[in-house]
């Protein structure tokens, strides 16, 4: 487990850098981008498809099949905790009120802010950006954080909650706590910074499908990643969240017995996605129909790449469901 979760460590380390704009490619099918945690934005203001994710960059795409990038899209402050180069992981896109806004997890890997074991964690935080466009380019806001710089956080996701108020729920990462927790934060009502402490939803050892090895015993995996929240037909609050079974990344959901971000959150016993595609996120196309993007992983020349997938959905009744792939 340590071994895998280090190989892909190294492998979204490699992400482009600010200073070195990316040579910007038209034309390209999904299939041949290499992208980890892809998220699509359809917007209708523009009747484009915007697709991001890990590395920060953006994709344009007006059907699906054919995508142009990569954009810089994110413009961090250098003078912050970030530091003039953050590496960028899990970016999405949301249309919220009048703007759009950029969340992401930003790591500044020249600050170290704890040792647990041999783990040397790094700065790490999800954070929020801000744009009047779809494409950018996002700036930040007036809070220079918005979750405490002693924890390592990432893939902060958006969702308002009953209460009308909107939320970051995002992940308080296994590296440092030993049993990785999704949890939520009230954010400012223009999302330009966050109100109060985090709050716990549920913990990683709460899945009854994700599996590890741990000096000779078998339990649920510490991994937690990639929430994505949404309301079924019948207003059931569900929760995307990915893990492992053993070394296989692999996707769950679970279902809030509330309707509220409170929960508590019942897990379903048995993984939503085929082995090997997680990180997902649902989108409606431009046309009405309902999409899952996520990654799976592919071994290219003996390196870990990770592409986009997208799967046909389901959630008009109680419950997600996955169908077949989807070839736009």
């Amino acid at each position: 487990m340590l071994a895998t979760v280090a190989l892909l460590m190294a492998t979204l380390s490699q992400v482009f850098s600010q200073h070195q704009p990316p040579v910007v490619r038209q034309d390209i099918p999904l299939d041949s981008i290499r992208l980890s945690d892809p998220f699509i934005l359809a917007d209708k203001k523009t009747a484009t498809y915007y697709m991001t994710g890990t590395g920060g960059m953006l994709w344009k795409s007006k059907d699906l099949k054919k995508w142009t990038g990569p954009f810089v899209i994110a413009k961090t402050d250098p003078a912050s905790w970030m530091g003039p180069n953050p590496m960028s992981w899990a970016a999405e896109l949301h249309h919220y009120k009048d703007k759009y806004y950029y969340f992401a997890t930003f790591t500044n890997r020249a600050v170290k802010i704890d040792t647990v074991g041999e783990n040397v964690i790094e700065r790490r935080a999800s954070h929020v950006l801000v744009s009047d466009n779809a494409d950018g380019p996002y700036v930040p806001m007036s809070d220079p954080t918005y979750l405490p710089a002693s924890k390592p956080t990432l893939d902060g996701t958006f969702w308002v909650d009953k209460d009308g108020k909107p939320y970051m729920v995002y992940c308080y990462e296994w590296l440092q706590n030993q049993n990785g927790t999704i949890e939520k934060i009230e954010l400012k009502p223009d999302l330009s910074g966050s109100i109060g402490d985090g709050k716990l939803l549920f913990r990683a050892s709460e899945s009854p499908w994700s599996r590890e090895n741990v000096k000779g015993s078998t339990g649920p995996n510490k991994v937690t990643d990639g929430p994505f929240l949404f309301n079924t037909g019948t207003g059931r609050l569900g929760m995307l969240w990915t893990s492992w079974i053993y070394d296989v990344y692999t996707q769950g959901v679970a279902y809030s017995k509330s309707g509220t971000l409170d929960g508590p959150w019942i897990q379903e016993k048995e993984p939503i996605t085929p082995p090997n595609y997680g990180h997902g996120m649902l989108f409606q196309t431009l046309n009405g129909k309902w999409l899952m993007s996520v990654h799976s992983h592919r071994s290219v020349d003996g390196r870990t790449m990770r592409y986009p997938q997208l799967f046909e959905v389901d959630f008009s009744g109680s419950k997600l469901v996955v169908g077949k792939p989807y070839k736009p």
